[in-house]
């Protein structure tokens, strides 16, 4: 899944408020490390080095956040 965004129905969030907006809004992500599937759910915290979702830490210089629209 090297292209999020070539996937149809798939959109890629890749700036902070994009991030901001998808935890006000309570929009369920799903979190990508290259190809791996590694966590989905609703963001519950975001810092400058990480995103927070059901208590786990997702680093966002090797993370991927993708919402399903």
């Amino acid at each position: 899944m090297k292209d999020v965004k070539r996937y149809k129905g798939f959109r890629e969030l890749t700036t902070a408020i994009h991030l901001h907006t998808a935890a006000t809004n309570r929009t369920p992500i799903i979190v990508f490390r290259g190809d791996e599937l590694i966590g989905s759910g609703v963001i519950d915290e975001i810092t400058d080095l990480f995103v927070k979702i059901k208590n786990a830490k997702y680093v966002r210089q090797t993370c991927r956040f993708v919402y399903v629209n």
